[in-house]
């Protein structure tokens, strides 16, 4: 069954107020089975109200409504679902009964206004809202059904899970969805799509969506429905365990995870499973390897700690760079971000050594060490230091960032 959802709020087409409830009544009808297809914020204005009501009860067999369900002048959703159906709205005494009672068991007085949401499409029934004054209502359309919900989250989820959902799982076919995911970093969506595209373009089902993150990272999402779940997973698994056979072989060890994460949760959990432990010397990225590492809980299981040498002498004074190193290669260096990784791993005893110097911009750069230019250096107890060269291109940000990545990356790549 597909469903469409209407966020409706002038508030929420401005800068400040988000629409959260679509998302958690999308999870909710994934799960009874049903398919969002669109969803739409909308002011409250009654003729455009009532005119996208009226499209989206013609469109799909289920159409529900949030918001615009309070005392308030602004608050039209019944006035446009009833012109949007043709139909009038009546003043329920049952539901008028119950507001007064609202208010009389706060011992506070009623406002006239509130009165309005007493008012039922003639051919609805009330969805129950004991925890505010708004009711739900469940109304037949030509081709489904209109649920009309309010709008604070609260209430949403109270109307939902108590008198709608039991409502909609009544109507829906036996039918489920399930959702593979591929992470991946340190390769772009072109590249990506130009692997994965000849396999997932013949198949409608699984449905394939390619997500780029501001890690940065990507991520392909396999949606797979089918009459059960496990069917649904074996589809949507089948497809991504293809399309991540091709991308290893075309790109590499570019595959992370198989959920939605950062890549530094990857790392954290890799290095967990085998008990060790990471140290970071970060010079360009001023923190950003540290911060994202610490992002998680449990960071500390694994992440020992980790030195912002921004200047010369505190590569020298605290990891142990020697200065003869820096006068011949300088900062921006092989030499010099293999001596960080291991000075810094030697400082915290730790299994793993990680660091990053380069040249972020906008100044800074000579001619044989533009903006861009990165090392990655990378220690390990008994092994000789690595390291790995970037040439980096966009804006100071952009560099930090795409650094901060590929050395955790590189990191990732070693613990396989």
């Amino acid at each position: 069954m597909k469903a469409e959802i209407l966020a409706i709020g002038t508030e929420l087409l401005g800068a400040t107020r988000l629409d959260t409830n679509s998302l958690e009544l999308t999870r909710e009808l994934a799960a009874l089975g049903m398919e969002v297809v669109a969803k739409h914020v909308l002011p409250d204005r009654t003729a455009d109200l009532a005119a996208s009501i009226a499209a989206a009860t013609a469109r799909v067999p289920l159409v529900i409504c949030t918001g615009g369900l309070g005392p308030t002048e602004d608050d039209r959703t019944r006035d446009a679902a009833a012109l949007a159906l043709g139909c009038s709205l009546l003043r329920d005494p049952v539901a008028e009964a119950w507001i007064r009672n609202f208010f009389a068991q706060r011992q506070r007085a009623m406002p006239p206004a509130n009165l309005r949401q007493a008012d039922r499409l003639a051919s609805a029934e009330w969805l129950p809202n004991t925890t505010g004054t708004a009711p739900g209502q469940w109304c037949p359309t030509p081709s489904g059904w209109l649920a009309l919900l309010p709008g604070p989250p609260r209430e949403m989820r109270h109307v939902f899970h108590n008198a709608l959902r039991p409502r909609l799982r009544a109507l829906a076919p036996p039918h489920a969805f399930f959702t593979s995911v591929l992470c991946l970093a340190s390769v772009s969506e072109s590249d990506v799509d130009a692997v994965a595209a000849p396999l997932y373009r013949v198949c409608d089902n699984p449905e394939t969506t390619i997500l780029a993150t501001g890690e940065p990272q990507i991520e392909l999402h396999f949606r797979a429905s089918a009459s059960t779940l496990a069917a649904a997973q074996a589809l949507a698994d089948g497809l991504a365990q293809q399309v991540e056979r091709q991308l290893i072989a075309a790109l590499g060890d570019v595959v992370i995870s198989h959920q939605s994460e950062p890549l530094a949760s990857a790392v954290g959990r890799r290095l967990a499973a085998r008990g060790q432990t990471l140290a970071v010397a970060e010079s360009c990225t001023g923190g950003l390897l540290g911060a994202r590492l610490t992002d998680s809980p449990g960071a500390s299981e694994f992440f020992l700690g980790g030195v912002i040498s921004y200047s010369n002498s505190a590569k020298v004074d605290l990891l142990g760079v020697s200065p003869e190193l820096l006068d011949s290669d300088g900062a921006v260096s092989a030499a010099c971000a293999e001596a960080m990784a291991e000075g810094v791993r030697r400082r915290f005893a730790a299994d793993w050594g990680l660091a990053v110097t380069g040249i972020a911009g906008p100044s800074g750069a000579t001619p044989s060490k533009p903006v861009g230019m990165v090392y990655i250096g990378l220690a390990a107890a008994g092994q000789p230091p690595k390291h790995l060269h970037l040439a980096l291109h966009g804006d100071r940000d952009r560099i930090r960032r795409f650094s901060a990545q590929r050395a955790l990356h590189e990191l990732f790549r070693h613990l396989r």
